[in-house]
């Protein structure tokens, strides 16, 4: 049985369309988006015993809804994934009734599943440092050492997500006072390069045996290509484990620290928000949240109790 009908199809893919055009969606996102509203047809095409066209869809009442939910629970998928999914589901279905013209109240009105939001898991400064400066010992190569030095300083001095740094190509070069950066959805961003940041540039492409060229990437691979994200990750995995940080050490971590420790520096929340690229600043402010959490633990640790 098929689990949607070919008229329902073209509405998926017009929708998606439509979201990378208009809200800058990344291919990554719209295939989650994707996965998630054909589970949710798939559900209920085995639900109602038949393909879910435009018109099926068109009469999803809450009870179809609360069955759905129910048996995405029943299987074991955790409140946040069911949230994504019912979110994309909302999101597709805001779009087809404008177009379609029914009533989506029965699907727009089903509540998502209740979860504690993970605040971001930064390094302490002095962890940060360490890692830094240790990164390059994982590596016999000096030019690979120096490559990853370079890496890690632009994610913790400049807040680049790995793949933004990665994404840098000769045409970036030389490193000013400021780095255009194109982040997720396209959005585009102007970041402060420290002094730190371009001297380990500086001193990764000194050694670099590659040619650098406009259309070619900054960071290489031991064989020349473009460098994979897992040689980085597999580089401050070892360090984690030399230096004996948690498992939440990871490169995106870097990146967390280079916003929790501006604002433990007293930063502006807007400006961070700039700075990491976020769309809203709902995200940006999960930092306060874990900048609240360290200032308690320092208070429970040391203030004095009668």
């Amino acid at each position: 049985m098929s689990l949607i009908s070919p008229a329902a199809q073209d509405r998926m893919q017009a929708w998606l369309a439509s979201e990378k055009a208009l809200k800058g969606a990344s291919d990554n996102t719209l295939k989650a988006y994707q996965q998630d509203v054909l589970g949710f047809v798939g559900f209920m095409t085995l639900h109602k015993g038949e393909p879910q066209g435009l018109t099926p869809l068109a009469k999803i009442t809450v009870s179809d809804m609360r069955a759905w939910m129910a048996q995405e629970r029943g299987r074991g998928t955790a409140a946040r994934s069911l949230a994504r999914s019912l979110s994309a589901v909302k999101t597709f279905y805001r779009w087809l009734a404008t177009r379609e013209g029914f009533e989506p109240t029965a699907v727009l009105s089903t509540r998502a599943p209740k979860f504690q939001n993970k605040l971001p898991r930064p390094l302490t400064v002095e962890a940060a440092k360490d890692m830094l400066e240790t990164v390059e010992l994982q590596s016999m190569e000096p030019w690979v050492a120096a490559r990853d030095t370079a890496v890690l300083t632009l994610l913790y001095g400049c807040g680049l997500r790995i793949s933004e740094a990665l994404g840098l190509q000769g045409a970036d070069l030389p490193l000013g006072d400021v780095l255009r950066i194109t982040g997720k959805g396209g959005k585009e961003r102007l970041v402060p390069v420290l002094p730190a940041a371009r001297d380990a540039m500086e001193a990764y492409l000194r050694l670099c045996p590659y040619p650098m060229a406009d259309e070619r990437s900054v960071f290489r691979g031991v064989r020349g290509g473009t460098l994979n994200p897992r040689a980085i990750q597999k580089a401050v995995e070892q360090t984690r484990m030399q230096l004996g940080l948690p498992a939440s050490a990871t490169p995106h971590a870097m990146r967390h620290s280079f916003a929790t420790h501006l604002l433990s520096a007293g930063g502006d929340l807007r400006a961070i928000q700039e700075l990491l690229g976020h769309a809203s600043l709902s995200t940006t402010q999960a930092y306060t949240a874990v900048d609240h959490a360290r200032l308690m633990d320092v208070y429970n640790k040391t203030h004095p109790r009668a």
